[in-house]
């Protein structure tokens, strides 16, 4: 990795790195460390989500922009269209704004269960779509139906037989006006990527060709193909390729154009599902292809086989989330420690007589020079193996053990010192053994899941010292009592950074991309909620701080996994005397996350 922490691979220019410090790369271009100082003077502590509406905003533009450019570039007569899904971030403090946003482009919802279809219902730009995926029973379908009743535009994607038999008892029992019809299919095509089992013959979802002509046949026979619209396919997540698509775009114009010749004359819509891939990486790009291209792509395809097949060019839909939802969340949070600390020089105490590799370590400390700097650095991790394996045997005591973790541990940052500039390569050699450990104020589980689940890579960096170089290898903790809380040091995808001093400055780290999947897939592990929560805007080019969510309280958190709060408060008080109680009642109204006794930056 770079100094630049591979910025200029994942940010698309969102933001970038002046003065030392990480900032946002719109308007007056305010840094994260002066909005981190607003809110915390606020009395805001702990881990922040930063979430920046105009980003959102950009997002959804660029989609309809480069698509409409290749509708425009090709001559194509159908229109493009687009849904947000909210399986992806369905937040208030995201959603309203986005809603807010997308409202010129008609941007939609898609809802994959009952309680996003109440989101929907409420939120939804009247006239802009709603698509509904997933499993469903006959009280979901009869939301559509009530949904169809407020003035929704709503299409019910048909993933089973089953479901189109509901619709048909609803109708006939409601005399509602039947939604929108979608069906499914399930293509041979796969995607590509750590989602691609989400498409192709064996997936989750979707009807088989066979299915397909009984689902046409069903809808014929119950007078209801006229609200047939919609072809919907999905074949992955965050794509790294775009060659499946190609394949899975002819398969699914085949179908279109097929159910067309059949007499479905409503259908007019192809929806291509989501997979529009996110940079997260900090080291090398993983997504072989731009929004254009695929854009151009898909417009392409679909064009030539509706002309191959003499149907009329059909409306795109797209229901890609990532790419809307990802880059516009920043989490920052702050680093309590370095487990080094216990390493410093007025910690060392040596002894009259000592052992005389423990003399040789002072030696080495004493005379390094920069010529000698990475041969005493290696000396000094081969004497502490040595003195390490003797303490095992007996023959030094625990007072020798801490001189020798001092010595050593002094040695390195010394050697370090000598070394950045001219032998900085040669650190990398050593790094498994230097490395510092940073125990940061977050949750892993809470606020990046899908680290801890899956191994998904996100872009981080300090947001400041950004015009310094970073010499320390880093493994990062959070505050769990749990031993995966931590991002430990890879040499593949190395994370170096800075040697600081805690005690006279604080030093943040921004954790970048957060924005799709993390905040609803966060857990409660050990109790800690979600971090305060702020959306950054823009007005007559000052920073504005809006709607402002703090993290639970602890009393809240118990409330939410169902304990008797009321009753915990009683047993506590009835315990304690007043003036203690009230002391703890506090603590009770506090989040859970760690206090620092001392900050620079307030």
């Amino acid at each position: 990795m770079d100094s630049n922490y591979g910025i200029k691979i994942w940010s698309d220019d969102n933001f970038i790195i002046e003065d030392g410090l990480a900032k946002i790369n719109y308007d007056c271009k305010p840094s994260l460390i002066s909005i981190v100082k607003d809110v915390r003077k606020q009395d805001f502590k702990g881990p922040l989500l930063l979430r920046f509406p105009h980003i959102t905003e950009k997002q959804i533009n660029t989609l309809y922009n480069t698509f409409n450019a290749s509708i425009r570039e090709y001559d194509y007569k159908g229109s493009f269209n687009a849904v947000f899904p909210l399986k992806v971030n369905q937040l208030p403090n995201f959603i309203h704004p986005l809603i807010n946003c997308g409202k010129i482009f008609n941007y939609g919802l898609e809802a994959g269960s009952k309680a996003e279809l109440i989101i929907a219902m409420t939120y939804n730009n009247i006239g802009a779509p709603i698509t509904v995926n997933g499993f469903k029973d006959k009280e979901m379908i009869h939301l559509c139906f009530i949904a169809k009743n407020m003035g929704h535009n709503i299409t019910i994607i048909i993933e089973g037989l089953n479901e189109l038999e509901m619709i048909i008892e609803v109708l006939n029992e409601t005399k509602l006006v039947c939604p929108n019809i979608g069906l499914r299919v399930r293509l041979h095509s796969g995607g590509s990527g750590m989602w691609a089992k989400s498409g192709g013959i064996n997936s989750k979802f979707g009807l088989t060709s066979t299915e397909i002509l009984e689902a046409f046949e069903l809808m014929e026979d119950n007078n209801i193909v006229n609200h047939l619209t919609m072809i919907h396919f999905h074949i992955g997540s965050a794509m790294n390729s775009i060659k499946p698509l190609k394949k899975a775009l002819r398969e699914s114009g085949h179908i279109y154009a097929e159910l067309k010749n059949l007499g479905a004359k409503n259908l007019t819509s192809i929806n291509i599902g989501g997979g529009l891939a996110v940079e997260y990486s900090a080291y090398e790009r993983t997504r072989f292809y731009s929004l254009s291209e695929f854009a151009n792509d898909v417009i392409f395809t679909i064009k030539d086989i509706a002309k191959q097949k003499g149907v009329e060019e059909p409306n795109i839909f797209t229901e890609s989330g990532r790419f809307i939802s990802a880059s516009a969340t920043v989490l920052v949070a702050p680093v309590l420690e370095l487990f080094s600390a216990e390493y410093e020089l007025d910690h060392l105490n040596l002894k009259e007589a000592n052992p005389p590799l423990i003399q040789e370590l002072y030696d080495l400390y004493r005379d390094m020079s920069q010529k000698t700097a990475y041969e005493f650095m290696h000396d000094s991790i081969d004497h502490m193996e040595s003195l390490l394996t003797l303490f095992d045997l007996g023959y030094i005591d625990l007072q020798d053990r801490s001189n020798a973790e001092i010595l050593t541990h002094q040695i390195i940052k010394k050697a370090i010192s000598f070394l950045e500039v001219d032998g900085y390569e040669e650190l990398k050699k050593l790094d498994e053994n230097i490395q510092e450990k940073y125990l940061v104020n977050f949750s892993l589980f809470q606020s990046l899941p899908d680290y801890w689940g899956i191994d998904q890579e996100f872009p981080i960096m300090p947001i400041t010292h950004l015009d310094k170089k970073p010499t320390r290898s880093a493994s990062l903790w959070d505050i769990t009592c749990d031993s995966d809380g931590e991002l430990p040091f890879d040499l593949k995808k190395p994370l170096y950074l800075h040697d600081v001093n805690l005690n006279e400055e604080d030093y943040f780290l921004g954790f970048f991309n957060v924005g799709a999947y993390q905040d609803t897939l966060g857990m409660k592990h050990n109790l800690f909620s979600h971090p305060t929560e702020v959306n950054v805007v823009f007005k007559d080019g000052k920073v504005v701080l809006e709607k402002i969510l703090e993290s639970q309280k602890i009393i809240d958190i118990l409330e939410d996994i169902d304990y008797d709060t009321d009753e915990i408060k009683n047993i506590l008080k009835g315990r304690l005397q007043e003036d203690i109680y009230k002391d703890l009642e506090k603590y009770l109204n506090e989040n859970s996350y760690l206090k620092t006794i001392w900050s620079y930056y307030e």
